[in-house]
């Protein structure tokens, strides 16, 4: 069996040296040290799949350094849980992938795999690109706020958000622990289910050919691009037939808006105390993450316990609301990658759900007339990520 997942490594070093002058996703790839570990890859689910790393995520003997100089040469001594489970299943780490500064927004070099004058999102950034190039069928992410479904829906290929400590994130750089949960990026929903099987035995359930979806737009929280809408519509409409939910309800019930504000309190407080050493080399931090320090360093205490009061509330009334759903379908992002590298475009669509710590999956599939892909992602319970992706992998067939 080793002679399979020698060969599926050597494919995957072949497509990152013919695609990685363009798409410039990996900060290293391990040549060496994956074809090691595919020669003594156990014959688990995953056997021989190579998969990329977000670099704030530990290999054992590989540096993690978060997109920053501040975190050079800073070499793991042992695997994140994550990385861990992987290779029990049989698969094979090819090495680190780019992540924008710290995770949050400063770009790194990566580009979109779809078109390359665009941003692939962040902070998961490489991880993205690189499954969206078709260089490794799987990489690891993590979000705090958009950080992996944006550029999953930006790169055109499906995501995984964990609910909130149901994975440990031992291993990981993380900014804040009331918010941060590791992820999966992979082609195809049918892949991500595979994959979250192996790791924690969540098995995709079949779904009725009409499931209960609750349908939020994004439109009180950001301006959307008209083909996502549409995308929104369609995929509503396939899913549900004529049968629908009551327009408003995830609105009034959740209320995205004060999420998000609140989110924002969570994630500045929590980042300040979580990157305070760093801070104080302010010269070799970005302006964008120097500004969200200073903000974090600003919020109070009190504040910070009345967003997380905010966050208990809310998630209570969610929870509610998906005992009677089987998910919420919205947009994964405003519209397609905005065009430019200086920027990895707003996670402002993401910031309630991973507030309130809920599962995530972006279904890809739908495209704007230019081409570029579309993302929408549905939400569910945490106590049934089956369900949530058993209607993730309909509404993925829906696109066909």
């Amino acid at each position: 069996m080793s002679a399979r997942a020698t060969a599926a490594v050597e494919d995957a070093l072949r497509r990152a040296e013919r695609l990685e002058p363009e798409i410039r996703a990996w900060v290293r790839l391990d040549a060496d040290g994956a074809r090691a570990a595919a020669r003594q890859a156990p014959d688990g689910p995953l056997h021989g799949m190579p998969f990329g790393v977000k670099d704030i995520i530990d290999v054992a003997g590989l540096p993690t350094e978060c997109g920053s100089p501040l975190r050079r040469g800073r070499t793991a001594t042992r695997d994140a849980w994550l990385v861990h489970r992987l290779r029990l299943a049989g698969a094979v780490p090819l090495g680190k992938t780019v992540t924008t500064e710290f995770a949050y927004f400063r770009p790194g070099p990566t580009r979109n795999p779809r078109d390359t004058a665009h941003t692939p999102g962040g902070s998961s950034s490489g991880s993205a690109a690189a499954v969206g190039a078709g260089v490794v069928p799987l990489a690891l992410g993590s979000q705090t706020a958009g950080s992996l479904t944006r550029p999953a829906a930006y790169c055109g290929v499906a995501g995984y958000v964990a609910p909130v400590g149901a994975w440990p994130t031992d291993g990981f750089a993380g900014l804040s622990p009331s918010l941060d949960a590791p992820g999966l990026l992979t082609a195809t929903v049918a892949d991500l289910a595979a994959v979250i099987e192996a790791v924690d035995g969540t098995t995709a359930e079949e779904t009725p050919p009409a499931p209960r979806v609750a349908v939020w737009s994004g439109g009180d929280l950001a301006r959307i691009d008209p083909a996502m809408r549409s995308a929104l519509d369609t995929t509503a409409r396939a899913l549900m037939g004529s049968a629908g939910d009551r327009p408003g309800e995830v609105e009034s019930v959740v209320g995205p808006p004060r999420l998000a504000a609140a989110h924002a309190v969570v994630m500045a407080h929590e980042a300040a105390r979580a990157l305070a050493d760093e801070a104080r080399r302010p010269e070799a931090l970005s302006e964008q993450l120097n500004a969200l320090l200073e903000e974090g360093r600003a919020t109070s205490e009190a504040d910070h316990r009345a967003a997380l009061a905010t966050a208990r509330t809310a998630r209570a009334a969610a929870l509610d609301l998906l005992s009677r759903f089987d998910a919420i379908l919205a947009p994964a992002a405003p519209g397609p990658a905005p065009h430019g590298l200086d920027a990895t475009g707003t996670p402002v669509l993401s910031r309630p759900w991973q507030l309130l710590g809920l599962p995530v999956v972006t279904v890809p599939g739908h495209r704007d007339p230019a081409g570029m892909p579309l993302g929408l992602q549905l939400v569910g319970h945490p106590d049934r990520v089956g369900r949530l992706l058993g209607v993730a992998r309909l509404a993925e067939e829906t696109t066909r």
